[in-house]
């Protein structure tokens, strides 16, 4: 009971923070369409930082977005993955072979569509990965729309799907979306981390020490090459989350994650939002839309995803080694599964590891995202909407 009502407690706090999202991405393309476009993008290219002996950070603002509140974003998504994999949604085997096959399929055809429509481009080919990332937050917003139109047993799937694709997504970009790495920083990563696991072998429970030893460990993850917010999974996975017969509001993960997770609503997330997805709209066409690069990631998230989630699913199912989540029916599931094409912040987040500081990509890239994952949630919830009943 104690698990169901956290998941019910986790799926309405994504779905709540899709509001201020939706909000700072209409407010960036109204923007970026207004004469006040280029004053933003001058605010988004100033410089700040500091210096520490041998140690420079000065990064536009732009950047500090992207590589640092991000990172405290990629935090979240940790604790939220270590808590699931620990005690909830992902703990049982039984439970996860359906929505984490599906991820994978989700993940793997939407980025075959888009180098099979990008082969020729070899620079274009960085941005495989755009498409096969779901918005967990858009998503679970666009199924609370519904209300109890869809049964809990597909909101649990969709959400589960979408924590895997995370991981899916943390993963790709710490082997795929990485430069020159330097030797040095990644040896000062190593000790840190080698501090966080000392900390969480000695049970020690503050979170004061984790987090001071995290940011030394993202200004090192920042300098070795490596992306620096995967420096927030790592973090994640040393925080102290187990203790028996604690209270949640006791225990040091769940805190944190508590902590953090209205600020990545109503700041992070928005913020963003606000800096990535301005999209000047004078000049579009269809034929803008139907440029390799866009048009890849579109079809990826609108068609590609669907596909990948409902084949792997169909064939799980076939073979008798899972059944249709409790109360859904084929037609409820489909919407679903294009509820998987929307895929806004992370595909943002990868477009812009993908072509970093290419203008004209970066605009393609958000037409694409936005294209896509617009369709997606559209056709979606027209699905759900007219979908039948819950079946007996």
């Amino acid at each position: 009971m104690a698990e169901r009502n956290r998941l019910r407690e986790f799926i309405d706090s994504e779905a709540a923070s899709a509001m201020p999202l939706l909000v700072a991405a209409i407010a960036a393309l109204v923007l970026a369409n207004s004469p006040f476009a280029s004053a933003v993008d001058d605010l988004l290219r100033i410089r700040f930082g500091f210096s520490l002996g041998p140690i420079v950070l000065n990064k536009p603002i732009l950047l500090w977005i992207n590589d640092g509140l991000m990172a405290v974003f990629f935090l979240l998504v940790g604790l939220e993955i270590k808590r699931e994999v620990v005690e909830g949604a992902l703990s049982r085997p039984s439970q996860i072979a359906l929505p984490v096959v599906a991820a994978a399929g989700g993940m793997a055809v939407p980025a075959l569509v888009y180098v099979a429509i990008n082969w020729s481009d070899p620079t274009a080919l960085r941005g495989w990965a755009i498409p096969a990332a779901t918005d967990i937050a858009f998503s679970l917003g666009v199924l609370a729309a519904l209300g109890s139109r869809v049964p809990l047993a597909l909101k649990v799937f969709l959400t589960t799907l979408a924590i895997v694709d995370d991981l899916g997504s943390i993963v790709v970009i710490a082997i795929f979306y990485t430069s020159d790495l330097s030797p040095v920083a990644l040896g000062l990563a190593a000790v840190f981390i080698a501090g966080l696991a000392i900390l969480n072998f000695a049970g020690v429970r503050r979170l004061l020490p984790h987090l001071l030893l995290g940011v030394l460990l993202w200004v090192s993850v920042l300098k070795s090459g490596v992306h620096a917010t995967l420096a927030g999974v790592v973090l994640a996975m040393f925080i102290p989350l187990k203790s028996a017969g604690e209270p949640d509001d006791r225990r040091p993960a769940i805190r944190l994650e508590h902590v953090i997770k209205p600020w990545s609503a109503w700041l992070i997330m928005p913020v963003f939002a606000f800096a990535n997805a301005g999209l000047p709209l004078v000049g579009l066409s269809l034929a803008s839309l139907l440029a390799p690069l866009p048009l890849g990631i579109m079809a990826g998230l609108f068609v590609g995803k669907q596909i990948g989630i409902v084949l792997s699913v169909g064939l799980l199912i076939v073979l008798g080694v899972a059944r249709l989540p409790e109360g859904a029916t084929w037609r409820s599931l489909y919407g679903v599964a294009i509820l998987g094409g929307i895929g806004f912040t992370m595909s943002l987040f990868i477009g812009s590891l993908a072509f970093p500081g290419d203008a004209v990509r970066e605009a393609e890239v958000r037409l694409g995202v936005l294209a896509g994952s617009l369709l997606s949630a559209v056709l979606g919830y027209l699905v759900l909407r007219t979908a039948p009943g819950r079946k007996p």
